[in-house]
């Protein structure tokens, strides 16, 4: 297609300035944590601000179609692969410490932040220890866990209006941060980095929390199966994984995609799966959980196609 070959004479130009880089129909399974996908026309890292800004004006400019991605962590790409430029984020991963703020690209995992959070004494963000996906990822959903989300840290964030080519800073509470939620499923802006304001702790007491919380993960999360995390969003007044628990949906398995024995609320690929695998486990899992219920419950998962 000549808008795919001028797009990537533009991208050879911009490897040559540094700052980015890329591969031509490259396998999505090794960007995913389900380990599920295959090929992309575009596989882009870019490693700037500056750079992701200006792949993202030669897609418009190109008519490319195009994503931004994180890590991975909490999707589904289709197995017919994805038509167009998939943008990976995970090498933009500076972060610093400023009194009580840490300010991270949006590359940067989740667990790392606590991490620089930890060894500069600063309480707040344990929860994010053990989360898979990147800062700009976690913003996107409102990420959490334990009894912490990022709606309880985030001061601002850098954004980029991928219509207007706009940079600017959003407030906290123009984020509007909701339960898996954000301003940003619902806009054309893309996080580029976030600032939170943590507290002064005492190193060895959040460590030690941060011990705690990733202790409670192992035991009770299939944490060594490939997974996109929970599978399915909190129902009001209910535990999702209680009522797949309770309607004795685990170890059910379709094709490669299992409800995992271990815990109920995540659906593991036990080998080969396919995004038709879980999306039809999913199907029997909301048909179940309505038929006993009366309710529907929701995806967390994104489905890439």
């Amino acid at each position: 297609m000549p808008n795919h070959t001028h797009f990537q004479v533009a991208l050879d130009k911009l490897v040559e300035s540094g700052g980015l880089t890329y591969k031509l129909n490259a396998s999505l399974r090794e960007h995913s944590t389900f380990r599920i996908g295959e090929n992309a026309d575009f596989l882009i890292l870019p490693e700037t601000v500056e750079a992701l800004m200006r792949v993202l004006e030669l897609a418009r400019e190109h008519d490319i179609r195009h994503q931004v991605f994180g890590n991975g962590s909490n999707l589904l790409f289709a197995d017919e692969g994805y038509r167009g430029a998939a943008i990976f984020t995970k090498k933009m991963d500076e972060c610093r410490v400023d009194g009580n703020t840490l300010t991270c690209g949006c590359g940067v995992s989740m667990t790392s932040a606590a991490i620089m959070a930890q060894k500069h004494s600063l309480t707040g963000l344990e929860f994010a220890y053990g989360i898979p996906g990147t800062m700009g990822g976690g913003v996107y959903m409102n990420a959490g866990a334990y009894g912490g989300e990022m709606a309880q840290v985030v001061v601002n964030s850098r954004c980029y209006n991928r219509t207007t080519g706009d940079v600017f800073t959003l407030s906290a509470a123009a984020h509007r941060l909701d339960y898996r939620s954000s301003v940003f499923m619902d806009t054309d802006w893309i996080v580029l980095s976030t600032t939170l304001e943590l507290a002064r702790g005492k190193s060895e007491e959040i460590q030690a929390k941060m011990d705690e919380l990733m202790a409670a993960r192992r035991d009770k999360q299939p944490l060594d199966m490939p997974s996109a995390g929970s599978t399915f969003k909190r129902y009001p007044g209910h535990f999702t994984a209680q009522l797949i628990d309770e309607a004795g949906l685990k170890g059910l398995s379709v094709g490669g995609a299992q409800v995992s024995p271990k815990h109920a609320g995540f659906v593991v690929n036990t080998g080969g799966a396919t995004a038709a695998d879980v999306l039809a486990l999913v199907d029997i899992i909301t048909g179940k959980i309505r038929e006993l219920h009366g309710i529907t419950i929701e995806r967390e998962v994104e489905y890439v196609e």
